[in-house]
């Protein structure tokens, strides 16, 4: 006691009499000298030494001194000195009352906190931060406990006694507002630190925001007042927090899950002996025993640590390896931290929701004003909690998802080829639209894990003071649903699996038909593709609705258990004893902590499905994420003195199933040198290439490469960017040496043709280039690269030999710009070789000859073999000229000849000397009739646009931006969704709910009819029967009505998946036959990845997430609608208040939505470029990995991630911002209701409890309301944009019943153009420009111009591909405009330039329809030079091709489009440059069977090598979309005036 008494003086630290029995809330001196200044400064000290350390190990700029610093450093030292002067006042006042140790340590206490504060303010300014939240809690914290002795001091008139004392604490009292005034307040943010933010973007608006702003979304207030004056924008949109860029995110996820798999890496398989090569006969075990495994990568997710060996035994079967790294627990571990400071927010929030209810008026009057205002700070603290919950968990799930995105991209680019074959871009690409959302849609939800149970939790205890040992039945319940929903759950794990395999399929399908939608349309599939994707599709929904019906049942016995939880309850309570008694107190408070469990009990479900959806999806991302890699070790880059690639003893293989694509390989290649590879078509040049390239999994030997490499593929890889772009590849501008590279690549030319020149955009995947033009853009990228090796895979195969001449001349050759460089050439044109250092032979996958061309034609070997074949590809009884040379290639052929027949004319493998000699002799008197490639030389051609600078042109944006929403979203929308769904089961789901909540009522009416019955509250005659019966009567009606409420939700549940799961079917379904139907102009101008977008987040999201939304709106909506009833009915006085708060919450809303519903606009917009980039980049993950330029790539994709979450960071914050006010303006209704209970004298306890509890009631209702419905809008915006798609401008009819051709049409294949006319699209100019002939039925006829003439447009328009703008197409009398495209398209045959393949068999993709025989297959792939190849196959017709074709070679792709024309051959044959891209022995092979297959066709050929056309019927020049000249090839050469000899004569044909 004397302790206490020296401490605090006479004075207790606390005294409920004191405090009770008062005209005001009165604290003792001890309390407030201790209690109220040891909180607030008792948390500034307790976070000190975390945020100190915090603010040291920041690494921002500083800031410099500001007004607002230096007024916040000011008024701390002021307090500082006001304290001190305090102090000098106590000792003072001490020689006259003995002042107690508390006053001095209360005061030493705050002398040294207002010294920290000091601290850290100038601390927080060097390191850039711009508010604290720390401060501003120190600083609120002691404003409020500075109140109670403030009006402590007032009251007890102080400032009558001791003027000093009052005059110090007042001026205290103001320092401590003032400086929690400016602690609201944020600095600016200065120039240095605003500098992490892109120039021209508006930096975070939440990094600019003050504490307090923070935790109300204050600093939301301008973009949601700019969303509701317009349309958001793109500039509208602050840029990301610093905290969730990729920059930040990426690494941290990318150091935790290396350490993952490091920690699980899987050992390396060796054999025991290696010293044999496995060869091609070895078994596929032998070989996966023989096989190097390493799990390495180039990019920091797995591991690169060497691990001991382990020896095999022979015979011994290896298991394949597993990396058991989780990616669960490297989620867990990157973003646990953040997952775990959300939900301590939330347990603050979830202590308040339990806090007592306000219960009756107080006997005091200023005890009712602090209820009340405690009531409504408790719920303030509450909803802030809440929200901060929400917004840190969902940017948590936010950086999540970018991290998995940047992962996937990374993984996409050293995925081996085994990964490959797993992995689709349509696949990949799902993993990323929808596999890395879950992750970021759970995370907002995850606290419903502990919350909900805890929650049930509190109020069983609290059921339990209520209604006793009885509350165990109703838990009794609860508990048998758990194996219920174990069973549930289990059976939908395997579901979500299925499901999200079946969309795999679908997005992979759609993304192969995206890519190849010209040749389905040209050969009429599309119905044939739309039954496959619609097969797929109708899979897909026959597992979604199997998982509707679970989680529909899931909900049903969840929504329907708080009833029989409270049924159970009060049966045992009434049957258990007849001592208990249900009076109005104990049904109504457990009723209304039975509503409580309700919310718990309703979100479980939807939890559990969240759960089990994100596992299978984590499952999918892990699996990915741990596939194979190509292995580093694959190609080493040691510096090699003189020798710049060394093979060594090189076997290496595609796949680990097959034999080795190469074999023994030993080769060094010296620096400076220029070797061609050269060999037949599958001999394995791409692979040797792709070898150095370390693409291909090495089985044995060794490989080193010295210095950069420069790729040239063999199909180019172009980018949708700009032509200057593509060239530039990211290098920075050297004027000079760009005008000598596209000099240098025969591109000036083009440059003039194009609409922008060098600046016009090109399509994607090259849509609106030419093959030839795509391949010099890729060489032309090469050469400016600079590299030091070059890796040319026939660069000169789409190009003519004039052009090549001039290419290989002063690009490759010894005065060329790549003189220096080391260059490695595959090449099918003999007449290089004699310019090059060296030529390597290969023949079945092994180098069979190597040295000088000299040397190799000495002898007769494998490379005189090479040759013989190349020249006995020619017919003996061929009068036309062998391929497409200028008499110097002539000269050099005939060299070639003569030095082949010296080896080999005695030779009995090649008895074939005279006829050698004959076409010898053939070369040498045709020369002057040879003509080179398509790309003519166009100065013969006559035309005044030749000279247009590039500067003058205007620059034609191909690819608009993709089109977003306006405003509000249209009642269409709305109602194409409800007829989707179908109207009579849309007013039966809404009556059915209208009836549940009639019933619910009806429920609660009953409870309190049975709680204020008479007879039951007579407790003398509670051992009567009719005291029993009464009771069971109630008992039974009430269990009725829950009966009933079941029943309803069952019916519901069950109607509204079937309909749900109807509608998602039929919008696909709509839009799936829209885009299918769309004009090929839709294709070119729109981006596959934005059309893939639709198919996938959009339809995933109509699929799952809007059908829960509708629910959830609905069951809102009515009980809602119910609560205003039952106010209305039991209280009609508070409509007063209900009908303008209901106007007030409506206004809000509409307020708010605008924003909101752009915001998903632009966040679904957004996505497109992403998958659009990531389609462009895994179809040149090759080119790239060759170039280095990985990273860069790797940049765009996380600065269109971030792009993409910016608007999704808004879209949460303003659903924060919206939350927040509601809530508050919630809260304020409540502490008005609580006032109006105070303030009005005589009203009964039990009215303001209804008032309050009303109050409540209301206000919850509205607020989930508003939030549903802006969801809902929200999520609409899917049915748009997929209403948008399904809504896009048709092509004509696919078949015309009016006008059908005759069966036998067309009959003798004669063509009539009268004055035709067309355009690409509307807007454009026309491309033909009125063109009139008459091609007679069997003529050959050639069509040639240069590039921009017309050409292909013509046999487009042949088509139907674009349509007429004036004129007509007659083809044997019937106008084409008029019938069906199917009936146009199936009776017309064309090859066309690019090989387009699909994933599938190679029967599929001969015949995607199923409409040949077997017999009809193999004699086709026979006449295309196929058939002993797929004869060599193992699985023959049913071999499965690889996306793109890509298990097949580009010469073996071009052969199986032949097979395909030739089983629809036809009348007319059109050749669209068909030999453009492959090499000219597949070229003589494709001309052998069109000449022998199509004899009696009519031919129109759009001319590639003058060779193939100079024996046609007729040669058709086009310039500027019109016939320049149209007559016999013979004749128009003869002519020395016409342009046809004017080309001729400039190629150096004739003379």
């Amino acid at each position: 006691m004397d302790d206490t008494e020296s401490f605090c003086g006479a004075s207790e630290i606390w005294d409920e009499t004191l405090l009770s029995n008062n005209t005001f809330p009165e604290f003792t001196d001890c309390f407030q000298n201790t209690i109220l200044v040891w909180v607030p400064c008792g948390f500034l000290w307790i976070t000190a030494p975390y945020y100190l350390y915090y603010l040291v190990s920041y690494k921002g700029s500083p800031r410099q001194h500001s007004f607002l610093n230096i007024a916040k450093t000011f008024i701390s030292g002021i307090l500082f000195i006001l304290t001190i002067v305090d102090v000098f006042k106590a000792i003072s006042d001490h020689r006259v009352n003995p002042i107690p140790v508390a006053v001095y340590l209360a005061a030493a206490i705050k002398l040294f906190s207002f010294f920290l504060t000091i601290c850290e303010i100038q601390l927080e300014r060097i390191r850039g931060f711009v508010t604290s939240g720390i401060l501003f809690i120190f600083w609120f914290t002691s404003l409020i406990a500075s109140v109670i002795p403030f009006y402590t001091l007032i009251i007890k008139k102080v400032y009558s006694d001791d003027i000093l004392r009052f005059s110090l604490f007042f001026l205290y009292f103001l320092l401590l507002l003032s400086q929690f005034i400016l602690h609201c307040i944020a600095e600016e943010v200065s120039e240095s630190s605003s500098g992490k933010y892109n120039i021209g973007v508006k930096p975070c608006l939440e990094v600019q925001a003050s504490f307090l702003s923070r935790i109300t979304y204050w600093w939301m207030n301008g973009l949601i007042v700019t969303g509701y004056k317009k349309d958001l924008e793109e500039t509208d949109i602050a840029d990301l927090h610093p905290r969730d860029k990729s920059d930040q995110v990426v690494p941290n996820f990318e150091k935790v899950w290396k350490k993952e798999l490091k920690k699980h890496a899987v050992r390396d398989i060796k054999p025991a002996t290696t010293t044999q090569v496995p060869s091609t006969s070895t078994s596929a075990k032998q070989r996966k025993i023989q096989r190097q495994d390493k799990i390495q990568e180039e990019t920091p997710f797995l591991g690169n640590e060497n691990e001991p060996e382990v020896v095999i035994k022979e015979g011994a079967k290896p298991e394949k390896p597993q990396n058991k790294a989780s990616l669960t627990k490297t989620l867990f571990k990157v973003y646990g931290v953040d997952l775990f400071k959300s939900w301590g927010c939330k347990l603050v929030a979830l202590i308040g929701y339990t806090n007592n209810r306000f219960a009756g008026r107080p006997e005091v009057e200023w005890k009712g004003y602090i209820l009340a205002a405690g009531f409504f700070v408790v719920a303030i603290f509450q909803s802030t909690f809440f929200h901060q919950n929400f917004h840190i968990s969902m940017t948590t799930g936010m950086r999540a998802r970018s991290a998995l995105i940047a992962a996937v991209f990374k993984k996409s680019l050293t995925m081996n080829n085994e990964a490959k074959k797993s992995s689709t871009v349509g696949e990949i690409v799902n993993l990323m639209s929808v596999d890395c959302q879950r992750f970021q849609d759970v995370a907002g939800q995850l606290w419903m894990i502990w919350s909900a149970p805890l929650q049930i939790l509190l109020a069983t205890v609290l059921l339990w003071q209520q209604l006793g040992p009885s509350v165990l039945a109703g838990l009794g319940v609860m508990l048998l649903l758990i194996p219920v929903n174990i069973v549930i759950s289990t059976k939908q794990r395997k579901l979500q699996a299925d499901l999200m395999r079946y969309k795999d399929n679908r997005i992979k399908m759609m993304n192969e038909i995206l890519s190849g939608m010209k040749v389905l349309k040209l050969y009429a599939w599309e119905s044939s593709f739309q039954d496959k994707v619609t097969e797929i599709r109708k899979k897909e929904l026959d597992v979604l609705r199997k998982y509707a019906y679970l989680n529909a049942f899931s909900s049903f016995s969840f929504t329907c258990a708080p009833f029989l939880v409270t049924l159970a309850t009060f049966a045992t309570y009434i049957m258990s004893s007849t001592e208990n008694y249900l009076d109005a107190q104990k049904a109504f408070v457990s009723l209304s902590l039975f509503n409580i469990l309700r919310f718990p009990i309703n979100l479980l479900p939807m939890m559990i499905s969240f759960i089990i959806q994100t596992n299978v999806s984590i499952k999918r991302l892990s699996a990915f994420l741990k596939s194979g890699d190509l292995n580093s070790d694959n190609v080493q880059h040691e510096q090699i003195s003189g020798t710049v690639i060394k093979v060594k003893n090189g076997t290496f293989t595609w796949d680990s199933e097959a034999p080795p694509a190469l074999k023994n390989i030993d080769l060094e290649v010296a620096e400076g040198e220029l070797i061609a590879v050269v060999g037949t078509v599958g001999s394995g040049k791409s692979s040797l290439i792709s070898a150095f390239l370390g693409e291909m999994d090495k089985l044995q030997g060794r490989v080193n490469v010295k210095g950069k490499i420069a790729y040239v593929p063999q199909q180019a890889w172009i980018q949708n960017a700009t032509v200057k772009d593509n060239i530039l590849f990211g290098r920075e501008m050297n004027l000079a040496k760009y005008d000598q590279v596209i000099e240098s690549c025969s591109l000036k030319r083009d440059f003039e043709i194009l609409t922008g020149g060098d600046m016009t955009e090109i399509g994607e995947k090259g849509i609106n280039l030419s093959g030839g033009q795509k391949q010099r853009i890729s060489l032309a990228r090469a050469v400016y690269n600079n590299a030091d090796i070059y890796l040319l895979d026939d660069p000169l195969s789409a190009v003519d030999s004039h052009v090549g001449k001039h290419m290989f001349k002063n690009v490759f050759g010894k005065k060329g710009l790549l003189k220096n460089k080391t260059r490695i050439l595959v090449t099918h044109g003999i007449q290089w070789l004699p310019m090059v250092d060296r030529v390597v032979v290969l023949v079945d996958g092994q180098i069979s000859e190597m040295g000088t061309y000299e040397e190799l034609l000495s002898h007769e070997g494998a490379f005189a073999q090479f040759l013989n074949a190349y020249f006995t590809e020619v017919k003996e009884e061929d009068e036309e000229v062998d391929l497409d040379n200028d008499p110097e290639v002539i000269e050099e052929k005939c060299r070639i000849l003569e030095r082949l027949q010296s080896v080999t004319h005695e030779k009995c493998w090649f008895d074939k000397g005279k006829n050698t000699e004959r076409r010898a002799e053939k070369l040498q008197k045709k020369a002057k009739l040879v003509r080179t490639i398509s790309m003519i030389d166009e100065s013969a051609l006559p035309t005044t646009e030749n000279k247009v600078k590039q500067t003058d042109k205007q620059v034609e944006k191909l690819i608009e931006k993709e089109k977003e929403g306006h405003g509000k979203i249209e009642w269409t929308v709305f109602l194409s969704y409800f007829k989707a769904v179908g109207i009579p089961a849309m007013v039966i789901i809404f009556l059915l709910f209208m009836v549940y909540q009639g019933t619910s009522i009806a429920a609660n009416i009953w409870l309190s009819l049975w709680s204020d019955d008479d007879l039951l509250a007579n407790r003398s005659l509670a051992n009567t029967t009719a005291y029993s019966d009464k009771n069971t009567m109630y008992l039974g009606v009430y269990g009725g009505l829950g009966v009933v409420q079941a029943v309803l939700i069952l019916i519901y549940s069950l109607l509204g998946t079937l309909s749900y799961v109807k509608a998602a079917a039929k919008l696909h379904h709509n839009m799936l036959v829209s885009i299918m139907r769309a004009p090929m102009s839709f294709f070119d101008t729109t981006p596959s990845g934005r059309i893939v977008n639709r198919f996938s987040g959009d339809v995933q999201m109509i699929d799952v997430t809007l059908p829960m939304t509708f629910r959830m709106w609905i069951m809102i909506f009515f009980q809602t609608l119910s609560t205003v009833i039952v106010i209305s009915y039991s209280t009609p006085i508070f409509l007063s208040v209900i009908v303008p708060l209901g106007i007030f919450y409506y206004f809000i809303q509409r307020f708010y939505v605008p924003s909101s519903r752009q915001l998903q606009r632009l966040e679904s917009t957004s996505k497109s470029p992403i998958y659009n980039h990531f389609s462009e980049t895994l179809s040149g993950a090759t080119s790239l990995r060759a170039y280095k330029a990985q990273d860069r790539f790797i940049q765009e994709s996380l600065y269109r991630v971030d792009k993409n979450i910016s608007y999704y960071f808004t879209k949460i914050a303003s659903q924060r911002w919206l939350g927040w006010r509601l809530e508050l303006i919630g809260n304020l209704i409540v502490f008005a209701a609580a006032l109006f209970a105070v303030l009005t004298p005589n009203v009964e306890g039990g009215v303001v409890g209804l008032s309050i509890s009303y109050a409540l009631q209301i206000t919850g209702a509205l607020n989930m309301f508003v939030r549903t419905s802006s969801d809902l809008e929200s999520n609409v915006v899917s049915v748009e944009r997929v209403k948008e798609y399904a809504e896009v401008e048709q092509e004509a009819e696919w078949i015309n019943p009016n006008k059908r051709p005759p069966s036998d049409w067309p009959a003798s294949g004669e063509c009539k153009f009268d004055n035709y006319k067309t355009r690409y699209r509307a807007g454009l100019d026309l491309v033909i420009r009125g063109i009139t002939c008459n091609i007679a039925g069997g003529q050959k006829v050639g069509i040639v111009g240069r590039t921009g003439a017309g050409k292909s447009s013509l046999a487009m328009a042949l088509f139907r591909l674009i349509e007429s703008a004036e004129g007509k197409i007659i083809i044997d009398g019937e106008c084409i405009a008029e019938m069906g495209l199917h009936d146009l398209r199936q009776k017309l045959t064309i090859l066309p330039q690019d090989p387009v393949l699909f994933s599938g068999s190679l029967r599929m993709n001969l015949d995607p329809i199923d409409q040949y025989s077997d017999e009809q297959l193999w004699k086709s792939l026979e006449h295309a030079h196929l058939k002993s190849y797929v004869e060599g196959l193992a699985d023959k017709l049913n071999y499965e091709c690889g996306e793109g074709g890509q298990n097949l070679s580009v010469g073996q792709r071009q052969l199986v489009c032949l097979g395909r024309s030739l089983l629809h051959k036809t009348k007319i044959l059109i050749l669209d440059e068909a030999t453009a891209a492959v090499d000219m022995e597949t070229d003589e092979l494709i001309q052998k069977t069109i000449r022998s297959e199509f004899k009696d066709c009519t031919i129109l050929t759009i001319a590639h090598r003058l060779n193939t056309i100079l024996d046609y019927d007729k040669v058709m020049v086009l310039d500027q979309g019109k016939i320049a000249e149209f007559d016999g090839p013979n004749e128009l050469l003869e002519n020395k005036t016409s342009i046809f000899h004017g080309m001729a004569k400039a190629a150096n044909i004739v003379s």
